[in-house]
């Protein structure tokens, strides 16, 4: 019966973990969409719904305390719970990135300025696919697909140093751009963040799999 009903619980964590994972990969889409087309209303949403992430956090840190305290999980339900205390965190993490990077947009004055920096939407493109596949190793309990979506974050800090490069190009071209490259750096550094974060996530589904991180055994 006991755990007939720590399953139940371990179930429910679950459904809200869910829940947060497509709230931050709608966040971050949301926050391409608003980017490229200048949308101040969706961007404000964006803001607005980063309340909705942090609540589902707490509700899946609070049932994650109760597995521990009350169910007292052993071996790899332990492991399980831990990884998904560990998963919300970075989630979250992404998600405040998600707002920041609207609050840039809301700042912005010029209505097609993202057609002067090529590779920042490529980061955000490289953004997307490496929090949906991370996730998808994490929910799939997949080593080897969370191995091959940290490979992707080279790729996230070489489109960085290009990004750089352009805005070196843009103030020198025009001095007055000054207050608008550092805002594009911003956003740009931003979307790295969140590819930093994918790679904790891949390395706590190794934890979740193998007890380890980074050949060093946790449990």
């Amino acid at each position: 019966m006991l755990r007939s009903q720590f399953h139940i619980e371990l179930n429910n964590m679950h459904v809200e973990l869910d829940k947060m994972c497509h709230l931050v990969i709608e966040a971050i889409d949301r926050c391409v969409e608003a980017f490229q087309n200048h949308d101040l209303e969706l961007a404000q949403e964006i803001i607005r719904n980063d309340k909705a992430i942090n609540d589902v956090e707490r509700s899946v840190e609070s049932k994650c305390l109760s597995l521990i305290l009350k169910q007292q999980p052993v071996a790899s339900d332990l492991r399980d719970v831990s990884t998904a205390l560990k998963v919300v965190t970075d989630l979250e993490r992404i998600g405040d990135q998600s707002a920041d990077i609207a609050e840039l947009i809301l700042e912005m004055d010029e209505k097609d300025s993202y057609l002067m920096i090529e590779h920042i939407p490529s980061m955000a493109r490289v953004a997307i696919e490496m929090v949906t596949s991370a996730l998808s190793a994490f929910h799939e309990h997949d080593i080897q697909k969370a191995n091959e979506v940290k490979k992707h974050d080279r790729e996230m800090d070489q489109l960085f140093e290009e990004v750089k490069l352009e805005l070196v190009q843009i103030v020198k071209e025009n001095k007055d751009h000054v207050d608008l490259a550092i805002q594009f750096l911003m956003i740009a550094k931003y979307f790295e963040r969140i590819g930093d974060h994918v790679v904790n996530i891949c390395e706590w589904v190794e934890f979740n799999q193998t007890g380890k991180v980074n050949d060093t055994r946790l449990i």
